[in-house]
């Protein structure tokens, strides 16, 4: 087996990073506090995220591996297959269970949309890596 998946996982995993820092975090920060009591109370009182973004952000590696891999599985051909593949998994996971949290937890609707935006760039970014690099 090639190296080159791998490298896709590293790069798209590395730039999720960054797309997470912009949609989950930057993006309508001001109405996270909305709803306060929603937070863990570690982060709502204290504001000590570190752990939860190391979490985060190692998941990031999870998820593009989960993508290169279905790109592999399907034998995605070129940039075209491989965002559809990616566009089609984040329709059927993130933004479905993101809507859903939307409906029963009080969150605001900005953040679910970004939350929402964020994972389908996540997606895209580990399909457009698997037909560049992988």
């Amino acid at each position: 087996m090639s190296w080159m998946p791998l490298a896709a996982i590293l790069v798209a995993g590395t730039l999720a990073t960054f797309t997470d820092w912009l949609f989950m975090g930057v993006l309508f920060h001001d109405r996270y506090n909305r709803y306060p009591e929603v937070w863990r109370p570690d982060f709502r009182d204290k504001g000590s995220d570190r752990r939860a973004i190391l979490y985060s952000s190692l998941l990031d590696y999870v998820t593009a591996a989960g993508i290169v891999v279905l790109c592999l599985m399907v034998r995605a051909d070129g940039l075209k297959d491989a965002l559809l593949v990616a566009a089609l998994a984040w329709l059927a996971g993130p933004l479905v269970g993101t809507l859903t949290q939307f409906i029963w937890f009080k969150i605001d609707g900005r953040v679910t949309a970004a939350h929402a935006l964020g994972y389908l760039a996540r997606f895209l970014i580990a399909g457009a890596a698997y037909a560049l690099i992988g």
